[in-house]
Formats: C-alpha cells, structure tokens, sequence
C-alpha cells in the first residue's frame, strides 16, 4: 500500500486540491466531505484503486469513526497523513450572526476537529512517520474583528496543535498546523464585502496554494506553518510585540480605508 492520508472537507477548494497533489504523487487519498456527489467527482478523477471516498459530518462522532475505519480497511490500518481541512466561516459584527451560526461554527471548526484527532490516533500511532496538519488561520494569531468566532475556533485549533505535537511525539506522531490569510475559496467568496479587512489585506493566495503548502508541511513538517509573504513577515511580530501594539495594528487594518 502506498502512504496514504486522509482529508476532511474534500469535495471541493483546498481539500480537493490537496488530494490531487498527494494523487499525483502517488499516494492513496482518503476523501470526507458531506457532499457525496463532489466526492464522487473526484474519486472519478483519481480512479477507485487511489481514492476512497466518506460521506461523513465532521461534528458526528459515529460518522467519524466509521468513516476512518472504512478508510482504515483499504490500507491495512495504516494512516500516515490526517488532514483536518473542513471548516466553516461567517464574517461579520458578532452581535449580528445568529447563535446558530456561532455554535455551527465552534463545532465543524473545532469538535469536528478534535473528533477526527480522537478516531485517527490508533491509525496513526500504528503507522511509522505518521503526521498530523491542521488548518489553523493567520486569525489564530490574534483576536480578528468580524470574524470572532471563527477566529477563537482557529485560535483553539493553534492550542491542539501545539498540545498534541508534545503529548504525540512519544508515538513518534508529528503534529503541525498551516497558517493562511484569505484563500479564495467558495467560502471567502461568499463573506467578502462583510469586512473592510478583505480590502485592505487582499484575498492573495488561491487553494492550490494552500494545498502546496500541505505537501511541503508532509514534506518538512513545522509546528505552525504560516503562508503568503505578508504573514510570514507578521507572524514573529506577532509573538514578539506588545498586545497592545498588535492590537493597533488590528484595529488599523479593520479600518475602511
């Protein structure tokens, strides 16, 4: 059996180009989503013999754990790459997004991660090398107005991450997360115009970008990941400034210009 992984949030945008780049590398691909007809449409890209597909809720605990058993069926117990990709977002002032909509999305963003990160660890502890990548957010790295909610799920999302790479590594597990601003995807598509924060900090990088930047994660694994030019120079500031100085920073950019 070549390596194989895993992606969540597969039909369509990063997930789905995520899974033709490890395709074309030759490993077998584990597709989830909640769209049975976009897996379908790309397991006949890729052909049966490298794709299983999985209907699957994230946020269900049963649909997850049959899910990778049925994965785990075609690869003899093997999971060397767990993608959690699938995510939801809604931008906008937080007291104008339904409860609904916030709860929706704390539990794709985060309990539909930590119940994928429950059923893989056997699969992954079983399997030498294995490796875990997360889909974190440049708006896990502080508070984003307008998007508060997704941003506290994608900062819980850095926690796990940096928990996990410790309490995993005995189980010579890798746990890393990629760290992206806007990716114009079907999901920012449908927010912009709700945030002067699109504007002014431009929707720069595309999903084949991201799903590059997943293969370079397998490839040379890092705790965090951030991606485009623009972050990789924010991101040590971020941890270096003052609160309060980022925080300026972050009102600034929220500004329409």
């Amino acid at each position: 059996m070549n390596e194989s992984i895993f992606i969540t949030g597969a039909g369509a945008g990063i997930g789905r180009e995520t899974a033709l780049i490890f395709a074309s590398k030759g490993w077998f691909i584990g597709a989830a989503d909640r769209d049975e007809a976009a897996l379908k449409s790309l397991q006949q890209s890729l052909g049966e013999d490298a794709c299983s597909i999985h209907v699957m809720d994230v946020v269900d605990e049963a649909s997850v754990k049959a899910g990778l058993a049925d994965f785990a069926r075609r690869t003899g117990g093997q999971l060397r790459l767990l993608h959690n990709n699938a995510g939801i977002l809604k931008v906008g002032r937080f007291e104008d997004i339904d409860m609904a909509t916030h709860k929706a999305i704390v539990e794709i963003n985060v309990i539909g991660l930590m119940n994928l990160l429950h059923a893989a660890f056997p699969y992954l502890k079983a399997t030498p090398g294995a490796q875990v990548i997360n889909m974190s957010s440049a708006s896990a790295a502080f508070g984003t107005p307008d998007f508060a909610s997704y941003s506290a799920s994608k900062h819980a999302v850095r926690a796990m991450t940096e928990a996990l790479s410790i309490e995993w590594e005995p189980y010579g597990i890798q746990v890393g997360d990629l760290m992206p601003p806007f990716v114009n995807t079907g999901m920012v598509q449908s927010n912009e115009g709700k945030s002067a924060l699109f504007g002014n900090l431009g929707v720069n990088l595309g999903p084949v970008d991201v799903a590059a930047a997943v293969w370079q994660q397998a490839c040379q694994p890092r705790l965090h990941r951030p991606l485009s030019a623009q972050f990789r120079m924010l991101w040590p500031l971020t941890k270096s400034s003052p609160s309060s100085l980022t925080r300026a920073v972050m009102k600034r950019l929220w500004r329409p210009q």
